[in-house]
């Protein structure tokens, strides 16, 4: 249905359309005060016609007459605020340049355009997607404010565009993966193995994406973090997938693209060279966007990590220490467990392993898909264990030479033998006295205690 929608809505067309709404209702907002956001605030839909001769509110156009909607204005301007986007740069990025419309890897038939800067993602989604994603909002807004910092889509905003009796809807999102680093790897993750390989047609692309049995055969000994980077991503996984389970969303993915700094040295190329403009300052990036930012806390990732030369990506190895930088992000979350997901389960469970399938009860997939990147893609390099002879090296007996060591060990077995001489002699004199066991005993220690300390002085101050 969409896929025919847009065919009768040239991409030009619908790509102006976007950007002249975007543009007018922004801008209007900015008139509007600051404010706390109220509950309705979740609900309302502001609706504004933009005809192409031009009204007394809105600018004439070369496109077809159509409809702007706008959801939740206000709740939506606070989620740019809290990501630090300023209106300014919101608007800069979605229409000061023309949109760069992206192939589409997936089956559902959405269109995908990224703004020219690399800020920012446009999705066409169905209907009953943006209904949920109108439903989630007030969580999304407590998760936000519990926790910014996540690996879940950063939701900017939600707009439809009605024109000749055809609505099609819009969701601006943060871009995972920049233009501007080379992916020599990508794919789409989802911890399930059932038809998890990337078709024939999109290896043929240049940049294909490819799914998880395709990883497996790819990078079978996985990608390497060092011990922070590894629980900072998987203590940020596990929390993600934690609100996605209490919402029952599943079949979502987890969008990987790995960068590899040898392979790109040896061609010739840089980190930061592939495109973009690069005419925006580094400080009007959106914050918490980029992959590292995204997992670490306050305070430290924004100072040392926000720069042209890692572009946020998060450093990683081979397993034969090849140098990476990793890039990732949870998409695809608009995916409810609903009736139909549920029939779509048992009948494939009927026919496949019903634990192997993509669409699965939110439990099952949560704990399944923190199971296969937590073991299968995302590995924990193991600190470095010193050697014996290293060990040796710094103990107290290594200070001696060899044959020092020898002739001191000799010497030692002798007193030891000299002083069990002497405490077993002691012990059969305290016996002949006759002054009972408890002076026995005590006879005993007292003598095994000296001697205990006259052979540490012998082993370690005498010699």
């Amino acid at each position: 249905m969409l896929k025919i929608a847009l065919a009768e809505t040239t991409s030009s067309a619908l790509k102006g359309a976007i950007q002249l709404g975007i543009g007018y209702t922004v801008g209007n907002l900015t008139s509007k005060p600051d404010r706390d956001v109220l509950m309705q605030d979740f609900y309302v839909v502001e609706s504004v016609f933009l005809p192409s001769e031009g009204s007394n509110l809105t600018p004439a156009h070369h496109y077809p007459d159509f409809r702007f909607k706008t959801y939740a204005p206000l709740a939506f301007r606070y989620f740019r605020d809290l990501f630090g986007i300023k209106p300014d740069d919101y608007l800069y990025s979605l229409v000061n340049e023309p949109l760069i419309e992206l192939t589409n890897p997936g089956a559902s038939g959405s269109l995908f355009y990224l703004t020219s800067d690399d800020e920012f993602i446009i999705k066409t989604v169905q209907h009953k997607e943006a209904k949920f994603l109108q439903r989630l909002l007030p969580g999304y807004y407590m998760n936000l404010n519990q926790n910014p910092r996540t690996l879940l889509p950063k939701f900017y905003g939600l707009y439809c565009i009605q024109s000749g009796g055809i609505n099609i809807r819009l969701v601006v999102m943060n871009n995972v993966l920049p233009r501007s680093v080379k992916m020599h790897y990508k794919y789409d993750l989802k911890g399930s193995t059932y038809k998890r390989r990337a078709s024939r047609k999109e290896r043929e692309k240049t940049c294909p994406t490819y799914k998880d049995l395709d990883f497996q055969d790819m990078h079978e000994e996985g990608l390497y973090f060092d011990a922070e980077t590894y629980n900072n991503l998987m203590k940020t996984l596990q929390r993600d997938c934690r609100v996605l389970e209490s919402f029952k969303i599943m079949d979502y993915s987890l969008l990987l693209g790995v960068h590899v700094l040898d392979q790109s040295q040896r061609e010739g190329g840089e980190l930061g060279q592939a495109g973009g403009d690069g005419r925006r300052p580094v400080g009007q990036r959106v914050l918490y966007s980029t992959a590292m930012e995204s997992i670490q806390g306050d305070g430290k990732a924004a100072e040392t990590l926000t720069n042209d030369d890692t572009m946020g990506g998060i450093p990683a190895k081979t397993h034969k220490e090849e140098k990476l930088f990793i890039f990732l992000g949870i998409i695809d979350i608009l995916q409810s467990y609903r009736f139909i997901k549920k029939l779509e389960h048992s009948w494939k469970a009927l026919v496949y392993d019903g634990d192997s399938v993509s669409v699965h009860r939110p439990g099952f997939y949560a704990s399944r898909f923190l199971k296969f990147m937590s073991t299968r893609v995302f590995r924990k390099t193991q600190p470095l264990r010193f050697s014996p002879s290293k060990k040796t090296r710094t103990s107290i007996p290594a200070l001696k030479s060899s044959s020092q060591e020898i002739l001191s060990l000799q010497a030692d077995e002798r007193n030891r033998e000299d002083r069990r001489d002497r405490l077993a002699g002691a012990c059969s004199l305290a016996s002949l006295d006759g002054q009972g066991t408890q002076h026995s005993l005590t006879l005993t220690v007292a003598v095994y205690s000296s001697i205990s300390v006259s052979w540490i002085f012998d082993k370690y101050l005498i010699h």
